[in-house]
């Protein structure tokens, strides 16, 4: 009797503190910068008092420039008895900020975020889109992205892809608590395609430091123009007559149309100097390039230019030119891709262009000695997935 009444005696005693504690009063707050939205006015919405706003911002000073906050960023506020007790910022997977509370400061810091990175054996087999093929393969679908930036001279990966196509490449995965933050460098690729036949490609860096692509013997997979401006494009107008659908009657169509939300980045298709960057009426926003052997390519209905895209600016192939839109005579968002030879408009979607150098004879043996052990792995990823299928 008397143990059991010193039992609950020990009861009550523990229980006080436990209970007290149970009434203290968190709030958590989950928010996104919004457009123009400041930091210190996005945490006053959150309900942060001023004061506590500024010394929350004070604590990461030299750790994080708010000036550099972007629309969409992530934060979260816990609230303990009214009083700011912690903070999150995340910008990304692997960029987050945090303030703490320490007695009567602040103390902020960056997070410490692990990232390992892997050389990993993608393999696709296109069944529907590369989208589709990627999400059953367990990959991020934005390797579709890397593998039409590698292949971006002989496949246009709207036009070209088939059903039963296959796709592997070796490629860098940064790696952060088992989940894939990015895709590195490509440093070997091949796609059996059924309009396109076999593409190998493998990386290799040159002696100024530069890397390209080159295929098995040597030669280089570049060519001086790429097959689209756009990664991915659906083409809804072709080179040729047809009812021009604002004027309604029949109307040479000088170039190709291809469908594309508003914002969708545009590639210089070849290196070149920009002679046209202004509203061309009809055109609208339009840019126009002058390539070397008597070409031009010009790019209509954009909603913006690239950055340092101007008249007479020099720019290179695959860099960022413009942004399709949806003005001048146009009846919906869409880039129109045009390509002049000698001052005459010829039909981009049928053109073979010639490779660029190959690799000089010097370097030959070092590229071969490279490229053997990432031709081995792809060739056994083939022989595995042949002996699986029999």
């Amino acid at each position: 009797m008397r143990l059991a009444t010193a039992l609950v005696c020990l009861g009550l005693l523990f229980a006080a503190p436990f209970a007290e504690a149970s009434t203290v009063r968190y709030t958590v707050k989950n928010r996104r910068i919004e457009p123009n939205q400041p930091m210190a006015v996005a945490l006053q919405e959150a309900g942060l008092p001023p004061e506590q706003v500024g010394a929350l911002i004070s604590a990461l000073e030299g750790v994080f420039d708010f000036r550099k906050s972007r629309a969409g960023d992530q934060f979260r506020l816990v609230i303990r008895e009214g009083e700011l007790d912690f903070f999150d910022y995340r910008q990304s997977a692997v960029d987050e900020w945090q303030v703490r509370r320490d007695g009567n400061k602040f103390v902020g810091s960056k997070r410490s975020i692990e990232v390992e990175k892997q050389v990993g054996l993608v393999s696709l087999e296109i069944n529907n889109s590369l989208y589709e093929a990627a999400l059953a393969a367990g990959e991020d679908p934005v390797i579709g992205m890397v593998l039409a930036d590698v292949f971006a001279w002989d496949i246009d990966f709207y036009r070209d892809v088939r059903k039963g196509d296959r796709a592997r490449a070796l490629v860098e995965k940064f790696i952060s608590k088992g989940r894939i933050l990015r895709y590195g460098e490509v440093l070997a690729a091949t796609y059996e395609g059924e309009s396109v036949g076999t593409k190998r490609v493998f990386r290799y860096e040159l002696p100024d430091g530069k890397a390209s692509f080159f295929q098995e013997d040597g030669a280089s997979a570049r060519k001086a123009f790429l097959k689209s401006p756009l990664k991915y494009a659906h083409v809804t107008s072709r080179f040729g007559s047809r009812v021009h659908p604002v004027l309604k009657y029949v109307k040479a169509h000088n170039g190709v149309d291809y469908a594309a939300s508003i914002g969708t980045p545009v590639w210089a298709v070849a290196d070149g100097t920009v002679t046209v960057a202004n509203n061309t009426g009809a055109g609208g926003n339009t840019v126009c390039l002058r390539h070397t052997n008597g070409f031009e390519t010009c790019y209509l209905h954009l909603s913006k230019y690239g950055s340092g895209v101007r008249s007479g600016a020099r720019v290179s192939q695959k860099q960022i030119i413009a942004y399709s839109g949806n003005t001048g005579r146009s009846t919906g968002p869409h880039l129109h891709y045009a390509l002049k030879r000698n001052g005459g408009y010829v039909n981009p979607l049928n053109q073979n262009f010639p490779r660029t150098e190959p690799l000089p004879k010097s370097l030959l043996e070092d590229f071969r000695s490279k490229v053997a052990p990432l031709a081995q792995q792809l060739d056994a990823v083939s022989v595995a997935s042949a002996s699986a299928s029999q």
